[in-house]
């Protein structure tokens, strides 16, 4: 599969990013430090990490017929997404978001997933050829389960990003995917309270497949092939952590691509993910192959909480 390219389908999301001094709790009023525009979307965001990463991707999704998509079409194409794949649809607006970053970089987002038909019969009819991996978000259900059983159909290996959905959409997409990767949010809101591990057991739907969870500087865990593995998370001073789920599963993606063992790819995803909470800054800040290389021999890296 080395060399070949990684289809992410999913959402491209305008984001309005506000930098607060704390995150506020209910009914009150916070000042804004900075404000900047940007582009996110898991699959978009994967896209480009990807393509940064010196792999190749391609992303398909839908945008609204507006400055907007207009606007974050040129910005995926000029980091090297192909783009060839995504609608633009006449009615309905791009997606957008309200992002909350305070000065520690943690963020608090609100997100605008309605303003779009979610009709997957605007995904391009041809199947998969030259594509490695899929790796689709949860956030668009309708076309992520119509390119999960495309790639199951092929052969092709599938990655999914569960971070939000319905619980019934994403237990339909679970059973469609090889590689489920939860954030600590979306593995709650799936499976219920309680411990990481037994959450990810409870989640197990077929002895074959790798599920996972990402938590933070509390490292990865990992159940392959019953067994679990934790994966620590590298120390840097983070600065935003927005993007940096959405980078380790492209990340991700693309290590798989490239034959590495699931928990090669995963300490390739963390080190990517780091990077980006470090340096912040949208889609610029994307992190090159070197710099992760030299993340991954420094063994800075938190204590494994596994």
């Amino acid at each position: 599969m080395r060399g070949r390219r990684i289809l992410c389908v999913g959402n491209l999301v305008q984001d309005e990013v506000f930098e607060v001094e704390a995150l506020p709790s209910a009914g009150i009023k916070t000042g804004v430090l900075s404000y900047a525009e940007r582009f996110g979307g898991p699959a978009a965001t994967a896209a480009v990490a990807i393509c940064r990463l010196g792999g190749a991707a391609a992303y398909w999704g839908r945008v609204g017929a507006d400055a907007a998509g207009e606007t974050g079409l040129r910005l995926l194409r000029g980091h090297g997404v192909d783009c060839d794949g995504v609608a633009t649809l006449p009615e309905g607006r791009t997606l957008r978001a309200i992002v909350l970053v305070d000065r520690r970089g943690e963020r608090s987002i609100v997100s605008n997933r309605r303003s779009l038909s979610p009709d997957a019969g605007v995904l391009p009819p041809a199947g998969l050829a030259g594509a490695g991996v899929v790796l689709a978000d949860t956030r668009w259900p309708a076309g992520a389960g119509a390119v999960l059983e495309r790639a199951s159909a092929a052969g092709i290996a599938s990655v999914l990003d569960v971070d939000g959905g319905t619980p019934e959409d994403n237990r339909r997409l679970i059973a469609k995917a090889d590689h489920v990767v939860f954030s600590a949010e979306g593995l709650r809101d799936f499976a219920g309270d309680g411990p990481a591990e037994t959450l990810l057991r409870r989640c197990a739907d077929a002895p074959d497949k790798i599920f996972a969870v990402t938590r933070g500087t509390a490292g990865s865990l990992w159940l392959i092939g019953g067994e679990l593995v934790g994966i620590p998370a590298f120390k840097v001073a983070v600065k935003d952590t927005t993007g940096c789920g959405d980078v380790f599963h492209g990340a991700y993606a693309l290590a798989l691509c490239e034959g590495r063992s699931p928990v090669e790819a995963a300490r390739f995803a963390a080190a990517a993910a780091a990077l980006k909470a470090e340096r912040g800054d949208g889609w610029d800040g994307m992190p090159d192959r070197a710099a992760v290389q030299a993340l991954l021999t420094s063994g800075a890296m938190h204590p494994s909480c596994a």
